[in-house]
């Protein structure tokens, strides 16, 4: 890594000269456009020498950093302006209030050599493609009808979940965390081919979908800095990238063509109504590949995806979905721990709706019955974001916000953490607390979206929210409630839970991994 850096810092510093001529020539430069203030920028390799810390170290600094120059921080990650928001009132303002001006995407040259900036939700700029990738994924997946339909996949997760830890405490077989994300990976694998895999197969698409997503986040870094040099310099990096990428789609195509091919077929026989499959099959009546077999882009011509389009779509999918949600599960799970009396407060809720309902099974209506579990995985979602920041956004012209000019194309985020941890807008905010989410606490009534005014925001906010946000919302709720209903959360002998160090990985989970020792309630 030093010398990666020392490699860039002998190429690029010739060039400051030829970048401060230009600035000069062009009328002064950032200051004449009042940008919002940062600390000194060294000429071409901007404040990379802040961030030369990785992970929450970056998220600490910059922290300090909004402490020493306000709300507003510009920041320059060479030759790209960086801007990052603190304030929950000018976040609100600029993904709320003005939420067009501010919903477009970054443009990195280096993305678009690697052909990652199209064809996604998240990636996608601010227009009538990106519209219909997201308006898709709502109707056809995260509205309440349609996730009832992947009800027989979450409970054959949620009873392959709770083997697995019952099977870890006499065999001490794999970490919490890990026996989550093989978990919230299989949901999701269901969900998007309409399948239920063996745990093999689960496994080699996980281990592919990982690598790539590990390369690309470590050893493609690089390419971002002046991507016309360091895509010749670092031309075998890419040529890894291209393999992984195709070792991806091996695995998927087989899986959309069975998918394809039972579309055709029922369409040939006549369609079975949906709630008269076979319960005993592993193939779901409805799944994401479905919805993204029927999409016609009218934009060119009204074709049908490519078979790359829907590779991106389908791994976004399975991306947005595992970490995220396993790591949010892993937090609140080791905050149970650590106060069992917020546990056993829970514990009884359910036991209470289970009583009312007369049913064994906690199913997803169940879950909506019961406001001390909400008020949890809020809580939890409040303390631990799995992600300190959103995706980045972008102004499609320059705006202004704060009293600063924000330039177009600029790369703007968002303090999630911070905002969540505000003294000014949380009693006690590094206390677990979940009855400030209850009647009469300082979170009642709180809008998850942002819609009305932010004060939390772990899925973002304004038109570029997280589309999942229910998806999400159902899965913690659904497996917290059966996983306190079929086990005593406690600590182990001698161990204390550590909620408060963090470490960074695709999200920010615990430094020190959850251990618990898991008491069955009912019958194992």
């Amino acid at each position: 890594m030093e010398l990666t850096w020392a490699l860039l810092a002998a190429l690029l510093l010739p060039l400051s000269f030829l970048l401060l001529l230009y600035r000069a020539k062009n009328g002064g430069g950032d200051k004449a456009r009042r940008l919002p203030p940062g600390p000194a920028v060294v000429p071409v390799l901007g404040n990379l020498l802040w961030v030369r810390n990785h992970g929450v170290d970056i998220l600490r600094a910059i922290s300090r950093l909004h402490a020493r120059h306000g709300p507003l921080l510009s920041l320059r990650m060479g030759p790209r302006l960086e801007v990052t928001v603190s304030d929950r009132r000018l976040a609100h303002a600029a993904l709320v209030e003005r939420g067009a001006a501010l919903a477009d995407r970054p443009e990195f040259a280096s993305r678009d050599m690697l052909g990652l900036n199209a064809a996604t939700i998240s990636t996608s700029s601010y227009g009538p493609l990106w519209r219909l990738f997201r308006r898709n994924f709502v109707a056809e997946v995260a509205t309440p009808a349609r996730l009832r339909l992947f009800a027989p996949a979450r409970a054959a997760v949620l009873a392959e979940l709770t083997d697995k830890l019952r099977r870890r405490e006499k065999d001490e077989e794999g970490t919490i965390v890990e026996t989550f994300q093989y978990a919230m990976f299989r949901l999701l694998v269901a969900m998007c081919f309409g399948e239920q895999l063996s745990e093999r197969a689960v496994r080699d698409v996980a281990a592919a979908q990982r690598d790539l997503l590990l390369y690309s986040t470590t050893k493609l870094r690089v390419l971002v800095f002046l991507p016309a040099l360091t895509t010749r310099l670092f031309r075998g990096r890419l040529h890894a990238m291209i393999a992984m990428r195709q070792r991806l789609k091996d695995m998927y195509m087989p899986l959309i063509e069975a998918r394809r091919q039972r579309i055709e077929e029922k369409k040939k026989l006549g369609a079975v109504p949906e709630q008269q499959e076979n319960e005993a099959t592993t193939t779901l009546p409805h799944c994401y590949v479905d919805a993204l077999l029927d999409i016609r882009l009218n934009e060119d011509g009204g074709r049908a995806l490519t078979d790359d389009e829907m590779i991106a779509l389908c791994s976004e999918f399975l991306n947005g979905g595992t970490d995220t949600t396993s790591t949010a599960l892993q937090w609140i799970m080791a905050e149970l721990v650590k106060n069992p009396a917020i546990q056993a407060k829970l514990h009884g809720e359910i036991e209470s709706t289970m009583a009312s309902t007369g049913s064994d099974h906690i199913s997803e209506e169940d879950v909506a019955r019961m406001p001390y579990l909400r008020a949890v995985v809020l809580e939890g979602l409040r303390r631990h974001p799995p992600g300190h920041m959103v995706l980045p956004h972008a102004p499609a012209e320059d705006m202004e916000l704060g009293g600063y000019v924000i330039p177009k194309g600029t790369t703007v985020n968002f303090m999630v953490a911070d905002m969540g941890m505000d003294e000014a807008e949380w009693e006690r905010p590094a206390e677990f607390a979940p009855e400030r989410f209850m009647p009469g606490g300082d979170g009642e009534g709180v809008d998850v979206t942002g819609t009305r005014e932010i004060r939390m925001m772990p899925f973002g906010a304004g038109r570029r929210i997280c589309p999942g946000l229910n998806v999400a919302t159902l899965h913690l709720e659904y497996f917290v409630a059966n996983l306190v209903r079929a086990f005593e959360w406690r600590g182990v002998e001698g161990e204390e839970v550590d909620v408060e160090a963090e470490k960074a990985e695709f999200t920010i989970v615990m430094a020190k991994p959850l251990r618990a020792s898991l008491v069955p309630r009912g019958p194992a």
